[in-house]
């Protein structure tokens, strides 16, 4: 008996050791969990028969530490969850939060597997509880003309009136006293330059001028500006309807000048706002994961465009999921349905992204556990050879 007996903690042992090494192995393996043997006795016929290894359970409560990359598809939990992925039709849960783009623009794991999430429909709208791989759209992000533009300044209360009369059929510095131009776009996503030309003709009063690529836009392309004594704008009260034709092929412009902060204030010109709705078309940047899981393609016209939205899952027994590599985990009976949700809702941890988590091995402590576990090899095997000397007594003595 004392030899079996040996020999499982030989055979216990020498598993302690595999996953000690394991665990110093992948000391800088991203989303790695610490595993840890857990041993059980071993009876037969209610006699002590040695020791074996029960389970290898991972150490999901402590967190790894959070490594800045500044990799826009980086993405590190902070808390409980983990990714999801499609592997190959299988779902797979991991940690490592290392991800990139395939030839079919799938976000994707260094394994292949695809992260998760939920979708956006054909207008962009974000399709909550509808799973699936998370892919960016490629291609142009068509352009959008303009119909607002948000414009606010401060006019000098005390600017002169200029001494030239306006002739807007030849402009002159000395004809104004400020301009401004503002961009805007067309259905085809051309540019456009719409300019204000502002001329004091009172105390309290001011005409605005507007052009558009040079000619005067539309049939009002003036407008009387009346301010109150506390410097308010009283007239115009609602937005300046302005127009203009284009002739490459887009629909005319239609623009709604809103002039509603404008003040005048015995202070220096000064633009408060400049702002339009429209862009031009532009191509696929860049990929950028917010903090809330929401992943946006950045184009190069400046615009951001959802793509979809990253999920978590939590377990209600996380140790109870079968390893698979050392970085990814599958559902069990034991581990109960995995729970869906957005980063940082209910149980589910924070996402940081533009990082990842490392190992949360300690490699001190494992160093420490190497040494105790070649101990009790040691000690098992002594136990071992002192059977066999027994054993060779007994025998000697018949």
């Amino acid at each position: 008996m004392s030899f079996s007996i040996g020999l499982s903690g030989l055979r216990s042992t020498n598993e302690q050791l595999n996953v000690i090494s394991q665990n110093i192995a992948n000391v800088d393996t991203s989303g790695f969990k610490s595993g840890r043997a857990e041993f059980s006795a071993i009876y037969s016929g209610g006699l002590p028969g040695g020791v074996e290894v029960a389970d290898v359970s991972s150490n999901f409560d402590r967190d790894g530490s959070v490594i800045n990359t500044g990799r826009s598809m980086d993405m590190a939990i902070s808390g409980r969850g983990f990714f999801v992925l499609n592997n190959n039709g299988e779902t797979a849960y991991t940690r490592a939060g290392t991800f990139n783009r395939d030839a079919s623009n799938y976000i994707v794991s260094n394994s292949g597997a695809k992260l998760q999430g939920y979708p956006v429909d054909s207008s962009g709208a974000l399709l909550e509880g509808v799973v699936t791989d998370l892919q960016v759209a490629t291609g142009t992000l068509q352009a959008s003309e303009s119909s607002i533009v948000n414009f606010a300044a401060n006019l000098k209360a005390d600017s002169a009136i200029p001494v030239t009369a306006w002739n807007p059929a030849s402009i002159q510095p000395d004809m104004y006293n400020y301009s401004q131009s503002s961009t805007v776009y067309d259905s085809l996503g051309t540019e456009h330059v719409l300019t204000q030309y502002f001329v004091k003709t009172g105390t309290s009063t001011w005409d605005a001028h507007y052009f558009v690529d040079g000619a005067a836009a539309g049939t009002t392309p003036t407008q009387a500006l009346t301010f109150d004594a506390s410097g308010n704008l009283l007239t115009p009260a609602a937005a300046v309807n302005l127009t203009h034709n284009v002739t490459n092929g887009a629909n005319n412009l239609a623009i709604d000048l809103s002039l509603t902060d404008m003040s005048q204030n015995n202070a220096d010109f000064s633009l408060s706002r400049n702002e339009t709705d429209g862009y031009g078309a532009g191509e696929l940047k860049n990929i950028r994961v917010d903090d809330d899981g929401s992943v946006y393609g950045v184009y190069t016209n400046g615009q951001d465009k959802l793509q979809g939205k990253v999920i978590l899952a939590d377990f209600a027994n996380p140790d109870g999921l079968s390893q698979g590599d050392n970085t990814t985990w599958t559902q069990t009976f034991a581990s109960g349905a995995p729970m869906l949700g957005v980063p940082d809702s209910g149980t589910l941890g924070s996402l940081s992204s533009g990082a990842y988590e490392g190992s949360n091995v300690d490699l001190t402590g494992e160093l420490v556990n190497l040494m105790t576990a070649q101990r009790n090899y040691q000690a098992n095997a002594k136990t071992i050879s002192a059977a066999e000397q027994m054993t060779q007594v007994l025998f000697s003595s018949f």
